[in-house]
């Protein structure tokens, strides 16, 4: 019996192999300790969990399941081989405090350039803010866009919870999606269709790289910025 499980276990295992490269061909190595063979190696490990895991009595689909798992082990190795340093959060959160000063001082949205003025910074610093927003989206899309610390996500925060969201929980998430339509139409063509590209089509940063004829690094500079452009938006 064991060496029968063992064995539908390994079968499970290479059926689902594509589903590792998927994800972590849509995840960013950058400038971290972890290249994508470690990526890919850690997913794995992660699709062993949750095989091991899996109640197929809860009613969710084991795929799932399953990329949550993947996705959370990659994401939490990620952070542990510090790809977002503490001082990259603290400079991200000085740049969200300078805006808001600016808003109260003028009654106005600033630009980005009355806010690098402020804070001191040149292109380079602001493109390194805008690759930090990126990253920082791989963890928690909805953290990035609606809470300030992007440093404090667990895992938990992106595994569905078992019980059924309250009345509030469900109109928030109702209001919110509705903040995040609205705010993408007021985005240029191009920023939109940066955005369908990653999160409708699903499309890996090489392959946006190529579709739009820009380097990798700027693929991630751009979603950044329209990370960070479509939070001031739903302010």
């Amino acid at each position: 019996m064991g060496y029968e499980k063992k064995e539908a276990d390994s079968e499970l295992i290479l059926k689902y192999i594509p589903l590792v490269k998927r994800i972590v061909g849509r995840m960013d190595a950058g400038d971290g300790d972890l290249d994508k063979d470690d990526l890919f190696s850690i997913g794995v490990i992660g699709l062993m969990d949750a095989l091991k895991k899996f109640d197929p009595k809860k009613g969710v689909p084991f795929e799932a399941y399953a990329t949550v798992r993947i996705k959370g082990n990659i994401i939490d190795e990620m952070r542990k081989s510090g790809r977002v340093s503490r001082d990259r959060i603290a400079k991200l959160h000085e740049y969200y405090e300078a805006k808001e000063r600016l808003e109260q001082e003028h009654h106005r949205t600033p630009d980005e350039q009355e806010i690098c003025d402020i804070l001191g910074i040149g292109e380079k610093e602001l493109s390194k803010l805008h690759e930090t927003v990126h990253y920082l989206s791989k963890v928690s899309f909805e953290t990035t866009l609606f809470h300030k610390d992007g440093n404090e996500v667990q895992l938990s925060d992106m595994i569905p919870d078992d019980e059924t969201d309250t009345p509030e929980e469900e109109l928030l998430k109702k209001e919110r999606k509705y903040l995040l339509k609205e705010a993408v139409t007021k985005l240029s063509e191009r920023e939109q269709i940066i955005l369908d590209l990653y999160y409708v089509q699903e499309l890996t940063l090489k392959e946006i790289a190529y579709a739009m004829d820009i380097s990798i690094p700027r693929v991630s500079q751009l979603h950044g910025k329209i990370l960070m452009k479509l939070r001031q938006l739903m302010a």
